[in-house]
Protein backbone atom coordinates (compact mmCIF):
# COMPACT_ATOMS: atom_id res chain seq x y z
CA UNK A 1 0.00 0.00 0.00
CA UNK A 2 1.34 3.49 -0.75
CA UNK A 3 0.87 6.37 1.64
CA UNK A 4 -2.05 7.54 -0.09
CA UNK A 5 -4.11 4.77 0.71
CA UNK A 6 -3.55 5.41 4.37
CA UNK A 7 -5.04 8.72 4.04
CA UNK A 8 -8.22 7.73 3.02
CA UNK A 9 -8.69 4.98 5.24
CA UNK A 10 -10.03 7.48 7.84
CA UNK A 11 -12.26 9.47 5.69
CA UNK A 12 -13.65 6.01 5.19
CA UNK A 13 -14.32 5.33 8.50
CA UNK A 14 -15.71 8.53 9.27
CA UNK A 15 -18.51 7.90 6.26
CA UNK A 16 -19.09 4.23 7.57
CA UNK A 17 -19.55 6.00 11.00
CA UNK A 18 -21.81 9.00 9.79
CA UNK A 19 -23.96 6.27 7.80
CA UNK A 20 -24.35 3.96 10.72
CA UNK A 21 -25.81 6.73 12.96
CA UNK A 22 -27.34 7.80 9.92
CA UNK A 23 -29.10 4.52 10.04
CA UNK A 24 -29.49 4.47 14.16
CA UNK A 25 -31.56 7.82 13.85
CA UNK A 26 -33.94 6.23 10.88
CA UNK A 27 -34.46 2.60 13.01
CA UNK A 28 -34.94 4.81 15.84
CA UNK A 29 -37.78 6.76 14.22
CA UNK A 30 -39.66 3.69 12.13
CA UNK A 31 -43.45 3.50 12.40
CA UNK A 32 -45.94 1.05 11.00
CA UNK A 33 -49.19 0.93 10.72
CA UNK A 34 -51.33 -2.02 9.57
CA UNK A 35 -55.18 -2.13 9.15
CA UNK A 36 -57.34 -5.47 9.74
CA UNK A 37 -60.72 -7.22 10.03
CA UNK A 38 -61.97 -5.35 7.07
CA UNK A 39 -60.93 -1.82 8.32
CA UNK A 40 -62.21 -1.93 12.02
CA UNK A 41 -59.16 -2.31 13.50
CA UNK A 42 -55.88 0.41 13.34
CA UNK A 43 -52.61 -0.35 14.83
CA UNK A 44 -49.29 1.39 15.03
CA UNK A 45 -46.31 0.14 16.25
CA UNK A 46 -42.89 2.20 16.75
CA UNK A 47 -39.37 1.14 15.84
CA UNK A 48 -38.92 -1.79 18.57
CA UNK A 49 -42.28 -3.43 17.90
CA UNK A 50 -44.10 -1.97 20.84
CA UNK A 51 -47.75 -0.98 20.34
CA UNK A 52 -48.36 2.86 19.76
CA UNK A 53 -51.79 3.16 18.73
CA UNK A 54 -55.16 0.89 18.40
CA UNK A 55 -58.12 2.11 16.80
CA UNK A 56 -60.86 -0.17 16.64
CA UNK A 57 -64.78 0.61 14.92
CA UNK A 58 -67.63 0.34 16.32
CA UNK A 59 -68.08 -2.64 14.71
CA UNK A 60 -65.53 -4.82 16.24
CA UNK A 61 -68.77 -4.97 18.63
CA UNK A 62 -70.21 -8.07 16.57
CA UNK A 63 -66.94 -10.21 16.72
CA UNK A 64 -66.44 -12.25 20.23
CA UNK A 65 -63.75 -11.60 22.06
CA UNK A 66 -61.37 -14.50 21.19
CA UNK A 67 -61.74 -13.55 17.45
CA UNK A 68 -61.25 -10.08 18.05
CA UNK A 69 -58.11 -10.70 20.24
CA UNK A 70 -56.85 -12.71 16.91
CA UNK A 71 -57.24 -10.23 14.78
CA UNK A 72 -55.57 -7.59 17.05
CA UNK A 73 -52.83 -9.80 17.49
CA UNK A 74 -52.79 -10.87 13.63
CA UNK A 75 -53.11 -7.07 12.44
CA UNK A 76 -50.33 -6.08 15.41
CA UNK A 77 -47.75 -8.47 13.51
CA UNK A 78 -48.86 -7.50 9.91
CA UNK A 79 -47.57 -3.79 11.16
CA UNK A 80 -44.33 -5.32 13.16
CA UNK A 81 -43.49 -7.03 9.52
CA UNK A 82 -44.03 -3.56 7.73
CA UNK A 83 -41.12 -2.48 10.31
CA UNK A 84 -38.49 -5.46 8.78
CA UNK A 85 -39.60 -3.56 5.11
CA UNK A 86 -38.87 0.07 6.98
CA UNK A 87 -36.12 -0.88 8.18
CA UNK A 88 -35.05 -3.09 4.74
CA UNK A 89 -35.17 0.56 2.78
CA UNK A 90 -33.27 2.23 5.35
CA UNK A 91 -30.35 -0.32 5.33
CA UNK A 92 -30.31 -0.13 1.61
CA UNK A 93 -30.14 3.99 1.54
CA UNK A 94 -27.56 3.77 4.16
CA UNK A 95 -25.05 1.10 5.18
CA UNK A 96 -25.81 -0.97 2.43
CA UNK A 97 -27.26 -4.49 2.58
CA UNK A 98 -24.44 -5.86 1.93
CA UNK A 99 -22.14 -4.13 5.05
CA UNK A 100 -21.43 -5.97 8.38
CA UNK A 101 -24.00 -3.70 9.93
CA UNK A 102 -26.53 -3.73 7.14
CA UNK A 103 -26.74 -7.44 7.47
CA UNK A 104 -26.79 -7.30 11.71
CA UNK A 105 -30.12 -4.60 11.15
CA UNK A 106 -31.99 -7.04 8.56
CA UNK A 107 -31.10 -10.13 10.56
CA UNK A 108 -32.57 -8.82 13.85
CA UNK A 109 -35.53 -6.92 12.42
CA UNK A 110 -36.07 -10.92 10.51
CA UNK A 111 -35.42 -12.67 13.93
CA UNK A 112 -38.04 -10.29 15.78
CA UNK A 113 -40.41 -9.65 13.12
CA UNK A 114 -41.13 -12.44 10.36
CA UNK A 115 -43.81 -11.91 7.83
CA UNK A 116 -46.81 -12.37 8.64
CA UNK A 117 -49.33 -13.96 5.81
CA UNK A 118 -52.33 -11.81 4.88
CA UNK A 119 -54.68 -14.76 5.27
CA UNK A 120 -57.00 -14.91 8.57
CA UNK A 121 -55.87 -14.90 11.52
CA UNK A 122 -54.59 -18.65 12.94
CA UNK A 123 -55.63 -19.34 16.61
CA UNK A 124 -53.95 -18.43 19.11
CA UNK A 125 -53.98 -21.27 21.05
CA UNK A 126 -54.06 -25.08 20.47
CA UNK A 127 -58.08 -25.73 20.97
CA UNK A 128 -58.51 -27.58 24.11
CA UNK A 129 -58.86 -30.78 25.32
CA UNK A 130 -62.60 -32.26 25.39
CA UNK A 131 -63.56 -32.54 28.97
CA UNK A 132 -62.88 -35.75 30.73
CA UNK A 133 -65.88 -38.14 31.30
CA UNK A 134 -66.25 -39.64 34.24
CA UNK A 135 -67.18 -43.45 34.69
CA UNK A 136 -69.55 -44.37 37.81
CA UNK A 137 -67.12 -47.01 38.96
CA UNK A 138 -64.67 -47.07 42.04
CA UNK A 139 -61.29 -46.20 41.65
CA UNK A 140 -59.82 -47.95 44.75
CA UNK A 141 -61.26 -51.50 44.97
CA UNK A 142 -64.21 -52.83 47.01
CA UNK A 143 -64.16 -52.53 50.30
CA UNK A 144 -66.01 -54.97 52.59
CA UNK A 145 -68.85 -53.06 54.76
CA UNK A 146 -67.92 -53.18 58.63
CA UNK A 147 -64.66 -53.05 57.94
CA UNK A 148 -62.55 -49.45 58.56
CA UNK A 149 -64.59 -46.52 59.17
CA UNK A 150 -67.70 -47.28 57.96
CA UNK A 151 -68.03 -49.84 61.31
CA UNK A 152 -68.35 -46.77 63.01
CA UNK A 153 -65.36 -47.38 64.99
CA UNK A 154 -61.39 -46.69 63.65
CA UNK A 155 -59.95 -49.66 61.84
CA UNK A 156 -56.69 -48.48 63.66
CA UNK A 157 -58.01 -48.97 67.54
CA UNK A 158 -57.57 -53.21 67.88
Amino acid sequence: MSGHEWDDAPEQDQGRTEAAAALADRVAALVSTASGADGAIRVTVVGSGSLAGLELDDSVHRLPGADLAAAILHTVRRAQAGLAERAAAAVEETVGAESATGKAVLDSFAQRFPAEPDGPAAGILPPPPPFPTFQSRPSLPHQAPGVGYESGRDSRAR
